[in-house]
């Protein structure tokens, strides 16, 4: 079986990918843009070769790679980068060379565009907060009318939450337009309530061969926008009703043989049309695994390899090897430079060093998101896991 992944270097954890497919017996074809002497060793020795470009987003030179990996090794059975920003590129790299393994130029729309992603769920009776595509600032004021202040507007096409903003009042939704950027925005309803994820590995029925929750602070924004300190964690059990919702998902957007990160809401007060307190409401769909280190945390909270039960998914479409049924919490803390804290690098390690499952410095390019120190640790109950977090945190 040979299998393309791209971009396998970033992030650096994604070579557990690569080994997996590897160890399955598949041939592991890496295209980056990475020098292949500054890849990681591990990385190195889980691809069978590695095509370097100069730039991923040049079309032509990503052709000319598949085209001459293809006539070196034969047929690509799959491609994937597991990646946000390359989904469009691998679905039409997959188009143009027949493969049938993922998702097709055709298909791209629905997972990329937030509006277009409304229409699913309204199509399939799935709760959604309410949505306007940003046209005119009488158009707006119209919408506005209907839900009420404040409005949450964001990028059609964006990752996370980079240029999204929360408008408060007529002031700020004039000076909004003031600046309208030139790229389509979208408009919603806001929602108060924490962002639960569904998170996934599917098989070609769309069916899940593992399944988790991590639960996110309610405003991913206000992190990035005012730079306060980030903590999330992966939850032991999931509840049902996200369960229920989360498959409903994936078939309604025909999701298979893909790892995706589904967000929805958990509202915290009871919502007109959308539910009560506890309910959930989809909020967007994420056909790529949860950002950062949280695959990692998904394999500490259960004692599994994610990254094996989709390589197992991709080279035999159910799982190949068995996984422990142990459940913990794994949570995420995150320090910035800005502040300071009231516990010592040294006191965090001396109280939870038995329970830290990872601690370091994070790239730069992700401090403005993740924070520059980070520390994960897993625990038994929630009630620990929030007391970790405080711990960390407290100022």
């Amino acid at each position: 079986m040979n299998v393309v992944f791209v971009s396998p270097h970033f992030p650096h954890t994604y070579w557990n990918f690569c080994d997996r497919l590897r160890k399955n017996g598949a041939t592991v074809l890496g295209i980056g843009d990475a020098p292949y002497s500054e890849i990681e060793e591990n990385l190195k020795k889980s691809l069978t070769e590695y095509y370097r470009v100069d730039n991923l987003e040049d079309y032509d030179k990503m052709f000319r790679a598949i085209a001459f990996l293809s006539f070196k090794y034969g047929k690509i059975d799959w491609l994937e980068s597991n990646n946000e920003y390359w989904l469009e590129s691998d679905a039409r790299l997959r188009t143009d060379f027949n493969i049938s393994t993922g998702v097709q130029c055709g298909q791209i729309d629905f997972i990329k565009e937030k509006h277009l992603m409304k229409l699913k769920y309204r199509e399939n009776n799935i709760p959604t907060a309410r949505q306007h595509e940003v046209s005119t600032l009488e158009a707006a004021r119209a919408f506005i009318s209907e839900v009420g202040y404040p409005v949450i507007v964001k990028p059609d096409v964006g990752v996370g939450a980079t240029n999204t903003y929360k408008l408060e009042d007529d002031a700020a939704l004039e000076g909004f337009y003031r600046k309208l950027p030139s790229q389509p925005y979208v408009m919603e309803e806001f929602i108060e309530g924490d962002i639960c994820s569904y998170d996934a590995i599917l098989d070609s029925r769309c069916e899940p061969l593992f399944e988790s929750m991590t639960v996110w602070p309610p405003s991913i924004m206000d992190i990035v926008n005012k730079q306060l300190d980030l903590s999330y964690y992966t939850a032991a059990e999931m509840p049902p009703q996200l369960r229920e919702l989360g498959r409903r998902t994936v078939k309604a957007f025909a999701v298979k043989s893909r790892f995706v990160h589904l967000e929805f809401f958990r509202l915290k007060k009871e919502r007109k049309n959308l539910g009560g307190v506890g309910d959930f409401v989809a909020l967007e769909v994420n056909m790529r695994p949860a950002g950062g280190y949280t695959p990692d945390m998904m394999n500490y909270a259960h004692s599994t390899d994610v990254y094996q039960v989709w390589a197992d998914m991709v080279c035999a479409d159910k799982i190949i090897h068995p996984v422990k049924d142990e459940h913990h919490y794994c949570a995420y803390a995150s320090r910035r430079d800005c502040y300071t804290y009231i516990h010592s690098h040294g006191d965090i390690m001396e109280k939870y060093g038995d329970s830290i499952v990872m601690q370091e410095e994070m790239p730069e390019m992700n401090w403005p998101q993740m924070g520059r120190w980070m520390y994960t640790a897993k625990a038994k109950t929630l009630e620990d896991t929030l007391e970790f977090i405080r711990y960390v945190q407290a100022k």
